[in-house]
């Protein structure tokens, strides 16, 4: 199976006070630790989505090995986001999905969903019975994924009307958003 990375690091951050991908966590760059994450779990191709300071990120971040798309859309929220790197991600069995404020997602957590890829699998990762990311879509939810992604919900609509196979990840990573910066202090210990 064929399984491609999202990475979507489009957003302005507005809580935070920067965009995200431009957040540095242990002398990297957000959008660089998650981009190499999923290169690391083995997802071909791996697909960065930038929007907000694209050029920033693009002077900034490293990004080797990636393949980086402009979502000139950006500002109509994530939706929008998913829609253009699902387009860029070309043939695929499916597509493991990861927002780059999710620093505690780990390999381990990206192989238990990319276990489950096939065409028709919806699958996403749980911490402690809350539901968050990554996220494994199937390439035939594709068409339905980009028809309902809209705003800042992302595929959340798609995959309520669905059924997602949730899978538990507590045990080896952290999927808690960094939203502000001192969410930031959960992954620095200070």
């Amino acid at each position: 199976m064929r399984v491609a990375g999202l990475l979507l690091a489009a957003g302005a951050g507005r809580r935070f006070g920067t965009p995200k991908a431009l957040v540095s966590l242990h002398g990297k760059l957000f959008v660089d630790s998650a981009a190499e994450l999923l290169r690391a779990a083995g997802c071909d191709p791996v697909v960065v989505v930038l929007g907000a300071q694209a050029a920033d990120v693009r002077e900034q971040a490293v990004l080797a090995g990636v393949a980086v798309v402009d979502n000139p859309d950006w500002a109509t929220g994530m939706g929008s986001s998913l829609r253009t790197g699902l387009h860029a991600v070309g043939m695929a069995d499916a597509v493991v999905v990861l927002p780059v404020d999710t620093p505690g997602v780990t390999v381990e957590a990206l192989h238990r969903l990319m276990a489950l890829a096939e065409p028709k699998a919806l699958a996403r990762a749980t911490y402690d019975g809350e539901i968050g990311h990554p996220v494994l879509i199937g390439s035939d939810h594709f068409p339905g994924v980009v028809a309902s992604a809209a705003g800042d919900q992302g595929a959340r609509d798609y995959l309520k009307a669905n059924t997602v196979r949730l899978v538990d990840c507590a045990d080896v990573a952290d999927g808690v958003d960094v939203d502000r910066p001192q969410d930031l202090t959960r992954h620095t210990g200070a």
